[in-house]
């Protein structure tokens, strides 16, 4: 940012204000928020905010309390009845005296997770309570109160009339709510680039404002009286449209110019924009962490300060180009940074996209919903017209979307590769302004090459145990990335329960926990992805893995491709062409000086646990067993025949997550591991490890950690030594 300043001429006060408005925040947070909070009494008053959503079940969201200290409420219905009361009210300014303990966020699964600590911080909300009983007290009077019954008014009133297939998009290109938003439609907006244009953008205030000002000198309305309207009107708007970062700084800087021009004031937009910031985070400094400020704001910056890019263009078409192409080139290490890929074809489709959605389809919704407050009818005819040709874009999205080679997933760069990179951006920026293309292209794409490289850049073998919960899932990287194999993928075991009880959002492990960790890491690829057998905790995010990351070819233990778990994974192994082969006792391969055996199972009748793919791993004087869910008898047939080669081991992953049935005295006192992992889930329902397993390793000194307590465990072996990284050594 400080290069930035400089290079585009900008006052030294200006800059100072900026960067030292962004220091004294990130100080203040250190300083005040990341304290541990003061505990609560037994009851509490709370006043809920118009941050919450319901997800089944549950009621979570953002409440106050009598002292200002913003909370992260969570509550569980206790009927159907309850749940549809407050789906067609507003919590908004209710005041509850509710009961519950304030209790600190679980550390996220590995560092490529999600933080709930880290989206706490970045609302201001010092903790997590969830809440035992509660009794309604009063209703908050307010114009925010007020404001947000209108937008669920609204919400409701689209549901009503709007047919199902535009609910979605209308509630979020009108009110900025994207609670409907089918996930497989959402992805095809990430790949393609352009999930912006399914929210409420600067793009959108800027025509909805322009709309509406030039609609008040339409039916003779004072230009000085029609600024005054349009600037009580915008907040009125930033509230209704929901209130994200990038709605309110649009909203600010109109509202800013629209002042200024009025008195008569001469206010450039750069300043406008850096009033708008510093404003911002005075009144939220926690907003500074979050990722719709962060791009909102920089996307902006690069607009405003490359008018003489864009002035060089000669065409529209050239123009939109540059203007996407400068826009997508200062966010990359940021989104590099948060997401860990980045979609190549942004570049093409928001020309395409972007006009189309802020110039037709907006102001199509806009008119849609006022026709419907007019004349249902009338509306219906539109909608008649309107759908087909809606759902005929939906379908070519989809299609476009499976196209090869739309991301770059090189995976999160070091801090100082961001670095590097936003200069380099900046310095190729300046060269692109001066007409020197060669050295823009040079500066922009060296970087951009290191970073695509250094996750490869290793000489060890890495075994990670990924904390998946009450389930399996370990990651095997080969020195300088020659292969890479997952074994299992997690899942949770889903229990038939009430519809309405259903969450529409449920929680998956694949998606969620192993898709962001293996593009964290920049893994593109998975050589050999190996399902030890068919139990739910194993592969029930097999699917959500394969529809992210490219696979070679799918290994199963023999007879279970029949089970009802692997249905979904065989089905999107299928589309995707990918071989699902069934393997055993006697399978093995060579990498360098790294060598893998299946040694079990030895049949092709499936009976459940005992018929798990066991692999042994060995580089040098390391041994690593992993054993799936493997249990006594299968421990007793692994003893007879591999007595010798396992006598002493180096690395167990220990079977059945460390239940009774598994690790049986005889099998732990012939291997000996100098480490053993349990994965097993925090206080999980079934007790693992269980005790008694415990004791036979506590009674020999052998080492264990589990996943459940120690997160996620990454092991590295050089030649002949072997390390261990824990989560916390890995975060940091």
């Amino acid at each position: 940012m400080v290069v930035w300043l400089y290079l585009k001429d900008e006052s030294h006060f200006i800059s100072g204000l900026v960067i030292g408005t962004g220091l004294l925040s990130y100080l203040f947070l250190v300083t005040f928020q990341l304290t541990e909070p003061s505990p609560l009494p037994s009851t509490f008053q709370i006043t809920w905010t118009s941050e919450y959503k319901i997800n089944g079940q549950n009621l979570r969201g953002f409440a106050k309390t009598k002292t200002g200290d913003k909370l992260y409420i969570v509550y569980t219905f206790s009927s159907e009845q309850e749940k549809n009361y407050y789906e067609n009210n507003s919590l908004t300014g209710f005041i509850y005296l509710v009961q519950g303990e304030l209790s600190a966020p679980i550390p996220p699964a590995h560092p490529y997770a999600f933080s709930m600590e880290k989206y706490l911080l970045s609302k201001g909300a010092v903790g997590i309570v969830e809440i035992s009983d509660w009794m309604f007290v009063e209703e908050k009077k307010s114009i925010q109160s007020f404001l947000a019954k209108q937008r669920h008014t609204i919400k409701k009133h689209i549901e009503r009339t709007f047919p199902q297939w535009l609910v979605a998009e209308a509630q979020a290109l009108l009110i900025g709510l994207q609670d409907q938003v089918d996930n497989e439609l959402q992805r095809a907006y990430q790949k393609l680039g352009i999930t912006h244009l399914f929210a409420i953008s600067g793009l959108h205030v800027a025509l909805v404002s322009w709309l509406f000002f030039e609609g008040l000198l339409r039916i003779g309305i004072r230009r000085e009286i029609a600024t005054i309207v349009l600037v009580i009107i915008l907040p009125i708007y930033g509230v209704l449209a929901g209130g994200a970062p990038s709605v309110w700084r649009a909203v600010s800087v109109v509202e800013l110019m629209l002042l200024m021009r009025h008195v008569k004031w001469q206010l450039p937009i750069n300043d406008a924009l850096a009033i708008s910031f510093i404003g911002f985070v005075l009144l939220e400094p926690g907003v500074i962490f979050q990722i719709g400020f962060q791009l909102s704001y920089l996307a902006t910056s690069s607009l405003i300060y490359s008018g003489v890019i864009f002035k060089q263009t000669t065409t529209t078409l050239i123009r939109s180009f540059f203007i996407t192409l400068v826009c997508q080139l200062l966010v990359y290490p940021l989104l590099l940074h948060h997401f860990y890929e980045i979609s190549i074809s942004s570049f093409i489709a928001n020309i395409i996209f972007v006009p189309l959605f802020s110039f037709v389809i907006l102001p199509i919704n806009i008119v849609l919903l006022v026709l419907t407050f007019i004349s249902l009818p009338v509306a219906k005819i539109f909608f008649a017209i309107y759908e087909p040709l809606r759902v005929w874009l939906t379908e070519f999205i989809l299609y476009i979307q499976q196209w090869p080679f739309q991301l770059w997933t090189p995976g999160k760069p070091s801090f100082w590769l961001i670095c590097v990179a936003m200069g380099s951006v900046l310095v190729g920026l300046y060269y692109l302004e001066k007409k020197h293309y060669g050295k823009f292209v040079a500066v922009i794409l060296l970087p951009a090459f290191v970073i695509h490289v250094s996750p490869m850049l290793f000489k060890e073998t890495k075994l990670t145990f990924l904390n998946v919960g009450q389930g399996d899932c370990t990651v095997i990287e080969l020195p300088f990335r020659r292969a890479v194999y997952v074994i299992d993928s997690g899942g949770i075991l889903r229990f038939e329960q009430e519809s309405w009880k259903t969450a529409e959002s449920p929680y998956e492990v694949g998606r969620q926990i192993v898709v962001p960790f293996l593009k964290g890491k920049g893994i593109r690829d998975i050589d050999i992805f190996i399902v030890t057998h068919a139990d739910a905790d194993h592969v029930e995010g097999a699917e959500e893995v394969l529809q992210e990351i490219n696979m070679q070819e799918i290994h199963v233990t023999p007879g279970s491709l029949d089970k009802p778990v692997m249905h979904d994974l065989l089905i999107e192994a299928k589309k995707r062409r990918i071989p699902v082969k069934e393997k055993m006792q006697g399978t093995a391969w060579q990498m360098g000086n790294i060598s893998f055996h299946y040694l079990w199972p030895r049949d092709t009748h499936y009976e459940g646990n005992n018929d798990s793919i066991v692999l042994f791993v060995q580089q040098g004087s390391f041994r690593a067993l992993l054993t799936g869910d493997l249990e006594e008898a299968g421990e007793h047939q692994l003893i007879k025949l591999y007595k010798s080669q396992l006598a002493n081991i180096t690395l167990l992953k220990a079977g059945h997550h460390g239940s009774k049935t598994s690790s049986t005295e005889q099998f732990v006192e012939l291997l000996q591991p100098e480490l053993t992992i349990f994965s097993a889930g925090l206080k999980n329902r079934y007790g693992h490890p269980h005790e008694e397993v415990m004791e036979r390793f506590f009674s020999r000194n052998l080492p264990t950690l589990i996943t459940g307590l120690d997160g996620t465990i990454e092991v590295r072996v050089h030649e002949n030594i072997w390390s261990v990284q824990k989560e916390k050594d890995l975060v940091q």
